[in-house]
């Protein structure tokens, strides 16, 4: 293990989470109404199952997964399917989502299901269980977890490393969920280890996170090799590469994935969401979400049904402060602004930052003065500069000659640039001109 436990290049923006850090997770009343888009995962759209009319209870099925990439969708709320129809989707798009009534005087009780005995099962069948329960990577990329639990033939997996970082600024739901719920992340990595055979498992948490190092070491089991590191603070310290890169001292070759230097990484939340399935039988149907910013009333960490429209959890936080300007999905690096409160939360939805008149700058961007902030930020080591001048130009395929493909839009380069230039969204419209193109 390398001893700076950091990597090269990134940024050191505020972290704002002074707002939540210690705030308690409290469980959010169920809305009137929850809408799930059938795509809320990385991969293929699930599958319909169910039909308007039909009346399901909390964790039915409603989609089926179609493909190995791909995750199946539960209902979150006991209710009656309304209709299957378009919705506004947090990506800016509308996407085919089911709207489900809640019954209003329902208790909500699930119903009675069987509970996988983790230790009965064999590495496959286990993978199989965190399928069907729809488990995807919570940390923001929704990457489906039995994808990553399913190394390919003859793949050795050394470290399992558990992403405890939560490197967003103003974001605390991995926090929380590691200080309040330590023996779920525990249990969650012994299954983890087991499904991959995994010989050590490494947890990085941010050194920001004294109370979460404490209590995760509080409850190391002692049975097998897991082991607690504190990480410098720096963003983006929680990137699948700069873990790896930080914990191991393993470089992951440009185009390849983790599992190529013997490696699999899982954020914390969604490593407890396996140790739930595990504990309950139920499903993926609701997890914490921070909503926090200047423009929330009442900030918090909050245990938010999947399908809750956005309107309704700021309403459980109190609604928004008179000077809200801006509402973000995420974190104020990665996420997305929205134009609609009718957009639904998403099982990779960790964060909610609302952002008011003195945390919105206004950002006219000037010519590039060739400074190479953006150079000396980057964490893969790209040319932002370059890239931009050649998003500018349209010159899609140039970008990509150019490792564009490398770059993970954490918006290090935007963040640092004196030109206020978009750099990153460039790059984000960049990637999509390509998927377009090779589609067509």
């Amino acid at each position: 293990m390398r001893a700076s436990l950091s990597f090269r290049h990134g940024v050191h923006p505020p972290d704002r989470k002074e707002l939540t850090a210690e705030v308690p997770i409290r469980r959010m009343p169920f809305p009137d109404e929850v809408v799930l888009p059938l795509q809320q995962h990385a991969g293929k759209p699930a599958r319909l199952v169910v039909r308007p009319g039909q009346r399901v209870e909390r964790g039915d099925l409603l989609a089926e997964a179609d493909g190995f990439i791909s995750a199946p969708v539960h209902a979150s709320a006991a209710g009656t399917v309304k209709e299957v129809r378009l919705w506004p989707h947090p990506n800016g798009s509308h996407s085919p989502a089911v709207r489900i009534a809640v019954e209003p005087f329902s208790a909500q009780a699930p119903r009675p299901r069987m509970v996988p005995d983790w230790q009965g099962l064999e590495p496959k069948e286990m993978v199989a269980a965190i399928r069907d329960a729809g488990v995807v990577g919570l940390g923001g990329a929704a990457f489906p977890t039995h994808v990553k639990l399913s190394p390919p033939e003859g793949s050795v997996v050394d470290a399992l490393v558990i992403n405890g970082c939560e490197c967003e600024p103003y974001l605390t739901t991995d926090h929380r969920s590691m200080v309040e719920y330590p023996e779920r992340v525990q249990l969650g990595t012994r299954i983890m280890m087991r499904c991959l055979g995994a010989k050590r498992a490494l947890i990085g948490i941010e050194r920001n996170k004294p109370d979460a190092i404490e209590a995760i070491r509080r409850t190391l089991p002692s049975d097998i090799p897991v082991e607690v590191c504190p990480l410098t603070v720096k963003y983006p310290q929680g990137a699948e590469k700069m873990l790896i890169e930080a914990l191991v001292g393993r470089e992951v070759p440009s185009g390849k994935l983790p599992i190529e230097v013997g490696v699999v990484v899982q954020n914390v939340a969604s490593v407890a969401t396996i140790a739930e399935v595990f504990e309950t039988g139920l499903p993926l149907i609701e997890r914490i979400v921070t909503v926090t910013g200047g423009g929330v009333k009442r900030p918090g960490n909050l245990i938010v049904p999947v399908g809750t429209k956005l309107r309704d959890l700021l309403e459980a936080c109190d609604g928004l402060t008179d000077d809200a300007r801006e509402v973000i999905f995420g974190g104020p690096m990665m996420g997305a602004a929205q134009a609609n409160l009718d957009v639904p939360v998403l099982k990779g939805t960790s964060g909610i930052v609302v952002l008011d008149a003195a945390e919105v700058e206004e950002r006219r961007p000037h010519p590039c003065i060739r400074c190479g902030h953006c150079l000396d930020a980057c964490p893969v080591y790209l040319n932002p500069q370059l890239l931009g001048s050649l998003a500018m130009a349209k010159r899609w395929d140039e970008m990509q000659e150019e490792h564009l493909l490398d770059c993970m839009l954490c918006g290090c380069c935007s963040y640092t640039c004196p030109s206020k230039i978009p750099l990153s969204q460039l790059f984000a419209l960049a990637k999509a001109a390509l998927r377009r193109s090779a589609a067509a």
